[in-house]
């Protein structure tokens, strides 16, 4: 496994490739990420870079006490990885030093929160019958036996919070990466609304 960077979300985007296809894109914002520490097997039990990105005005004592000396930085992320070779602690990572074009991705982040949704929106369920006297539009029909076992399996597809998911989009194609202005294209759609964070790795795959 390899580092990863933190970026945001932008929006999505089209672009046509030589051949004269046309390409969905979504454009990510990476500005260079700092290296704020090293995970080690001896010290951590795993081995890992923690990079920081996004200035911030403010910071609490432990993050202070961490960051020391290092730009102050409001968002920490960690990649594991199989090897430190070539990361110290206050080294500047940026877009064009881990992706090129035609490089394989994983996109991670949050998705957009949808709310309270019921089981047709969430779960994709059918209607019930809207004719001949029914009234069973839109209930989820049966959660269960009665008697036996008398409760509701752990896990049976109902109504309730949609979205705010951590998601990964593996496999994702870099169309194209502008180091000048700290911008990624990646190919389809990353989770997340307009200016949300995401973290771009090398594919696992």
């Amino acid at each position: 496994m390899s580092i990863g960077l933190i970026g945001r979300k932008v929006g999505m985007t089209q672009v046509f490739q030589d051949d004269g296809t046309m390409v969905a894109v979504s454009v990510i914002s990476v500005e260079p990420n700092t290296v704020t520490r090293l995970r080690t097997t001896e010290r951590d039990g795993y081995t890992a870079v923690q990079v920081g990105t996004e200035p911030s005005k403010k910071l609490s004592k432990p993050e202070a006490g961490q960051l020391q000396d290092l730009p102050k930085v409001s968002t920490i992320r960690e990649f594991r990885v199989d090897s430190l070779s070539g990361y110290e602690v206050g080294q500047t990572v940026s877009v064009g030093d881990l992706f090129s074009d035609g490089d394989l991705v994983d996109v991670s982040g949050v998705s957009k929160g949808r709310g309270f949704a019921g089981h047709i929106k969430r779960h994709n369920f059918k209607r019930g019958p809207k004719t001949h006297g029914s009234d069973h539009h839109r209930a989820p029909g049966s959660i269960g036996p009665g008697t036996t076992p008398g409760r509701v399996y752990k896990g049976l597809r109902m109504a309730g919070h949609m979205g705010s998911e951590r998601v990964t989009q593996r496999g994702l194609t870099v169309i194209d990466v502008d180091p000048h202005r700290n911008v990624i294209l990646v190919s389809g759609a990353v989770p997340g609304p307009k200016g949300g964070l995401v973290e771009i790795r090398e594919d696992a795959h």
